[in-house]
Parts: structure tokens; sequence; C-alpha cells
């Protein structure tokens, strides 16, 4: 082994460990790992940042783009107010909404599809009376299966597909991956319809719902000043120099009994009756100090009512909304000065949900992830689209927004165009996707606004670091050392065994690693394994295309899975339960396709 291979099985080796520990997010590492590379001198200098640049790069951008712009045009939402109808049983509900993702998620972003669905599913379940865990992991499970049956459906048949081009001259075609993709994708359904919604734990089949996550009554309190309280003259301004964090006013009860923003240069007077937002176990011990007493009316009317009904009206002044955080978000990774800041003080947090539990710890030190639940209180008018611009997905209470709906055909039409100016040569498919974004930025589809904000960057910053990596694997001959190493080990294993080998790894590491990163990780190595033996290296791709897209036993492994974690109050184990006999599935029904569709 000589020095720069050894170099490059370290970063190698770096770069998994990173992945897998999870401290650092995905991008950074690939930065540490770019870093690296240069500084070994594995790779020439000048072709260091080369991979921002390369057609695996742009095409993935464009691509979610345009799902961007179909989402914003309605497509899914149309097909989705025709989902009503099927969901009169529970089998019906659960095979109907995982079908129309994974259809959906062939042609454009999974996780984009899931996000569009995840509302209609969860207040059809509400509808219906049935806990969203039965209906959650299958949706996630059928967002990733669709993900495989195109070129664009995911992005690590992109990658493949690039890799292929630079390697043997040619990219896959639009559908060359539906081969196999699609008989394995309608085998999973099957699978998760019949039996794998079964594997579900039965405690979580009790579901989550936004009431059990958060109870208003919990967070919000009245509390009228007394005579003597050392609040009265402070402005409202000062007061949280006075309570901390732990005691917020969010708003003041007028004269009319109805309630309003407080304003932070008013003094606060004696009666004056407050809207605080509290844990109770915080305000208990500051009742006395502050000098305020906890009220649980305001009029001779809500005497008579009950403490229900007192909340649900208390909800509906303050404007309440539970909403996800989506693996989109820009305040991924920040907090709740930051949500407050760029919602321009519109937006409140109140309380954050985590993998179905409530977060008690006080809450600027909370980092938001993929999946958290908060609990918002609107300021003035309805704030959705603001939420959504902060890439935030309203649960079902705020409804189904169904966008343009009226300029969906366009938008199919203007894709379809795409796709054939791709399919028949004329134009590569990063080209046609350009044109597609054109055109819906020139219809009014898509804001120009909306241009940069909906594309994952920490993906593209993944793919362009991690790029330099594969070529410094290549140039130094450390692929087609594992490959003879791994060829070496394995001679008495027939082919078969070798793809469903190949295919295993990929799926592990996908489980533990970012799928793209897995890609451009296992398909260099696919390619060598195949020349090593001197047959076609195409079932050997199509492997790591299905194993990179067959992560189903972590809620880590696909941005799908986390997303459903929260609001389907999954546990970590829970996803192997219905995951491992999937993925053992696929294996059966995959290799022989792969052997039939690409012949060695």
């Amino acid at each position: 082994m000589t020095l720069d291979q050894a170099l490059s099985l370290g970063l190698l080796a770096l770069a998994l460990v990173l992945f897998a520990w999870g401290r650092f997010r995905h991008d950074v590492v690939a930065l540490i790992v770019l870093l690296g590379v240069g500084i070994s001198g594995l790779v020439p200098p000048d072709q260091l940042v080369s991979g921002f640049g390369h057609p695996a790069v742009i095409t993935v951008a464009a691509v979610l783009v345009v799902s961007r712009a179909m989402k914003s045009a309605g497509v899914i939402d149309v097909l989705a107010r025709y989902i009503e109808p099927f969901t009169k049983t529970a089998f019906l509900q659960m095979t109907v909404l995982t079908g129309v993702c994974a259809v959906a998620s062939a042609f454009m972003n999974n996780v984009g599809a899931l996000a569009v669905l995840l509302p209609v599913a969860l207040a059809s379940a509400e509808e219906r009376g049935r806990p969203p865990a039965l209906l959650l992991m299958p949706l996630a499970f059928g967002s990733i299966l669709g993900g495989m049956m195109t070129l664009i459906g995911t992005p690590p048949n992109i990658i493949i597909s690039t890799i292929r081009a630079q390697t043997l001259g040619e990219p896959y075609g639009m559908f060359d991956f539906a081969y196999v993709g699609v008989p394995v994708a309608v085998a999973g359904l099957l699978f998760i319809s019949l039996i794998g919604w079964r594997l579900i734990p039965k405690e979580r089949k009790g579901g989550i719902s936004p009431d059990q996550l958060f109870q208003i009554s919990d967070y919000i309190v009245e509390a009228r000043v007394r005579e003597k309280s050392k609040l009265i003259g402070k402005r409202m301004a000062h007061v949280a120099q006075i309570t901390g964090e732990a005691v917020v006013i969010t708003g003041k009860v007028n004269a009319d009994g109805q309630i309003e923003t407080p304003e932070p240069w008013r003094p606060l007077a004696h009666n004056d009756i407050l809207i605080l937002k509290a844990d109770p176990k915080d305000l208990e011990p500051l009742i006395d100090e502050l000098g305020v007493e906890v009220v649980t009316d305001r009029s001779k009317k809500e005497d008579e009512e009950s403490s229900e009904e007192n909340e649900k009206d208390r909800g509906k002044e303050l404007r309440f909304t539970e909403a996800m955080v989506t693996p989109d978000s820009p305040l991924l990774g920040r907090g709740a000065a930051t949500l407050e800041l760029r919602s321009g003080y519109q937006l409140a947090l109140m309380a954050i949900a985590r993998m179905g539990e409530q977060i008690r710890r006080r809450l600027h030190n909370v980092r938001f992830q993929p999946g958290d639940v908060l609990l918002l209180q609107q300021r003035g008018e309805d704030q959705s689209e603001l939420i959504a611009d902060l890439g935030l997905l309203p649960l079902p209470e705020r409804g189904l927004n169904l966008g343009q709906q009226r300029k969906a055909l366009l938008a199919v039409a203007i894709f379809a165009g795409a796709i054939a100016l791709s399919m028949f040569g004329i134009l590569p498919i990063a080209v046609a996707f350009i044109a597609a974004i054109v055109c819906y930025l020139a219809t009014g589809i898509l804001k120009l606004r909306e241009l940069y904000s909906h594309i994952d960057w920490p993906v593209i910053v993944l793919l362009g670091g991690m790029i330099p990596l594969g070529t410094a694997l290549e140039i130094s001959g450390t692929t087609t050392l594992l490959a003879g190493s791994l060829l070496g080990l394995t001679s008495e294993l027939p082919i078969w065994a070798l793809l469903a080998l190949v295919m295993i790894v990929t799926m592990f590491l996908s489980d533990i690693i970012n799928n793209a990163a897995t890609a451009l990780i296992m398909a260099p190595l696919a390619i060598a394994i195949a020349a090593g033996l001197d047959v076609n290296p195409d079932p050997f791709l199509m492997s790591v295309a299905i194993g990179a897209s067959c992560a189903f036993l972590t809620p880590i492994g696909h941005q799908s899975n986390t997303l459903v974690m929260a609001p389907g109050g999954y546990r970590f184990s829970d996803y192997w339960r219905m995951g491992l006999p999937l993925e053992a599935l696929i294996v059966l029904i995959a290799v022989p396709l792969l052997m039939v569709a690409w012949p060695l």
C-alpha cells in the first residue's frame, strides 16, 4: 500500500466515523474531508473545488427547485383531494396514501412529496379516529421506495448516473432505474400494506396528537397585578430583567376583555391582567415575588363556562399553531431567538416536542432539529405564509394549503417537456431542468425569492466536498485496491452473491450516514469490482442505487424517517421492526431482477 492510498483510506475512515457519530452536520464533515484532501495533496489544488460544478451537484439543485415549483403549483395537493373517498378503512387509507406518496416521489424530491402529504395523512387520521403512527411510517417508507424508480427520484440515482457517464461515457436515462425500481417498490408497498404496519409496536398505535403534545393551559396563564406588586410602573420591555426567561408576557387583557399585544414602552399598573407564558413549575415560585395572582376567568360569562371552554377560547384569541421543523428549514441548528428575529417578531416559541415528548429545559438553550414540533403563538394576522417561508410544516389544525391549483396542469406540462428533452437526448438532464425553472419563473409558478431558498444547501455542500475524496480514491488506486481485496476474500462466491453483498453493505452505510455520501463512496467501488470480474458494471451500479435508497432501519438514515418521528410518536428502535424484513425482501427481489434487466 502506497502513502497516497493510506492517506485516502484514512480520510475515508474519518468521514465514515464522523458521519456515524453525528456530532457534526454532514456538510461540515464533507468540508473537513475536503480540507484533508487539499492538505494531503491527494488532488491537485485547481481541482479541489471542482466538485461544486459537478453535473450531479447542478442536477440535484435543479431537481430541488423543480420539486418546489410542483409543490407551489398544488400538483400533489390536487391528487390529495381525491384521497378522501379511499379512507373509509384503515387498509385503504394507508395503501392509497402510501401509493400516492411513492408515485409523487418518483418525479419530485421524495422528502418534498412526503412534506406535502404529511398534513393530509395527519388530518385524515384525525378525521377517521385512527392513530397517526399507523400511517406515518408507511408513508415515509413509501416516499423512499418511490424515489428509486426514476433518475430524479433521489440524489443517489443522479450521482450514480453521473459517475457512470464519467466512467463508461454515457449516463443512465430517466427510466433506466424503473426496470428494477418499479417491481421492488411495488413489492415493498404490498409488504407495508399487508404485513409491515402490523410490526409497528402496539403502544405506538395510540398515536401522538397535538393535544397530547401541548396542553395550552400548561403554558398560558392569566395573572392580575396586585396592589404592591414590584411590576407596577415597570415597562413591558423591562419585565424580562425581573422574571428572566421563565415567565414572559405575551398579551394583555384590555377594557373590553379582549387580548391585545402589549406595547413594550407601556408601564404596568395595579389590576392589569396579563397573559403569561410560563411552565407552571417555573411560575409558582415567582407568584409572590412578582406580586401577582393567577386568575382563571375574566368575566361573569366565563365563570359559567367550563375550564375546557376557557382554554379553547384563550387559544383562539392568542392564535396558536403546531408546526414541524423540516429538513431544509433555515432554522436548523438555531434557536428561539432566531425564530423570533426571522419572523419579524410575529411568531413566538411556546414549547418544543422532540421524538414525541415535550422538552422542558429552557427554550433558549434548545437548537432546532429536523422533526421537532413547535408550539407557536402567532401575533397579528394569520402567519401561514411566514411559517412556510421558515421551513416549518403546519400540522392539521392549520388546514391544507392547496397552492395555485389553477396552475397545476401548466406545471405538469412544463415538467413533462423537460423530461422529454432529456429522454430524447436534446438536452442534458441538468440543462433541461434549468429550462423548466426558467419557465416556472416566467409563468409565476415559482417566485424569484423562492429560487434559491428551497435548495437543500447542506446536501449541495456535502456533494461538492465529498467528490474530491472520490477523485483521490480513484487517482491513488485505492478503489482498485479495495475491490481487489474484496474479490480475494469472496473469490468462492457466485456473482449474484457479490451483488447481494454490495447491496447489503450499501444499505448498512445508508442507514447510518447520508445516502448521497454512500453513493459517492460505493459507486466507484462497484465499478472496480465489476472490472475485476470482467463483467458488465451496470448491475453492480444498480445494486448500489437500490441499496442507497433503502434506509429503513433508523430515523437518521433518511430525512423522510426523521420527519415522521415526532408526529408519529415513534422511538429510535421502532424503525428496524418493519425496516429489517423490508430490506431483506428487497434484496431477495432485486438481485435476480438485476441479473435479468442488466445481463452480466
